[in-house]
C-alpha cells in the first residue's frame, strides 16, 4: 500500500475512531439503555463498514481509478483497525478509570434486556436462568480481556466485510 493511500486510510480511520468514541461517550453521558438497544449497535456497525468502503473508493480515485485487491483490502482494514482501537481505548476509559460502576449497571441491563428478547422469542425459563447464570459469573465485559477479546471478533468479522469490499472495490489496469 502506497504511501498516500496509507495516509487515506489512517485518516478515515482517525475519522471513524472521532465518531464512535463520540457516539460512545454521548451514550454514557444520555442514557446507558442505548448501549442495550439493538439499533444503536446496527448503526455503529454500519458506520464502520461506510467509512470502510470509502477509504478503499478514495484510494482507487487516489491511484487514477485502479486498485489491486490487496490495496483495497489494506485501505478498508487500517480505517478499521483505527477506529474500532480509538473506540476500544475510549470505552475502556470510561468504564474502568471514569465510571467503573457504569460497567456493573450496564451488565444489569444487558442482562435484563437479554431475558426479555429471550422471553419475547419463547425461550423455556430454564434456559433463561442458566444465561443469567452464566453472565452472573462473567467479569467486568470491560475488563482489559474481554475488550481485547471484542476487539480481535470485531476486527476478524469486518475483515470478511472487507474482503468482500475488497473483491467489489478492486480493479487492475490490465495494460500494466
Amino acid at each position: 500500500m502506497e504511501t498516500s493511500t496509507k495516509s487515506i486510510a489512517i485518516n478515515y480511520g482517525l475519522y471513524l475512531g472521532g465518531i464512535l468514541a463520540l457516539l460512545t461517550v454521548i451514550a454514557y453521558a444520555v442514557n446507558l439503555d442505548l448501549f442495550t438497544k439493538w439499533w444503536f449497535g446496527i448503526a455503529m456497525m454500519i458506520l464502520v463498514i461506510v467509512l470502510g468502503i470509502m477509504s478503499s473508493m478514495k484510494s482507487r480515485n487516489l491511484l487514477n481509478g485502479f486498485i489491486s485487491f490487496k490495496g483495497a483490502f489494506s485501505s478498508f482494514f487500517l480505517t478499521v483497525l483505527i477506529g474500532l482501537l480509538i473506540s476500544t481505548v475510549v470505552s475502556y476509559v470510561i468504564f474502568n478509570i471514569v465510571d467503573p460502576e457504569a460497567a456493573g449497571i450496564l451488565q444489569e441491563k444487558i442482562m435484563a434486556s437479554q431475558v426479555e428478547m429471550m422471553r419475547n422469542f419463547g425461550a423455556p425459563e430454564e434456559s433463561i436462568a442458566q444465561v443469567v447464570e452464566e453472565m452472573e459469573k462473567q467479569e467486568n465485559m470491560y475488563s482489559i480481556g474481554n475488550i481485547l477479546q471484542a476487539l480481535a471478533f470485531q476486527l476478524v468479522g469486518f475483515s470478511i466485510v472487507g474482503l468482500i469490499v475488497a473483491l467489489v472495490v478492486k480493479k487492475e489496469d490490465v495494460q500494466a
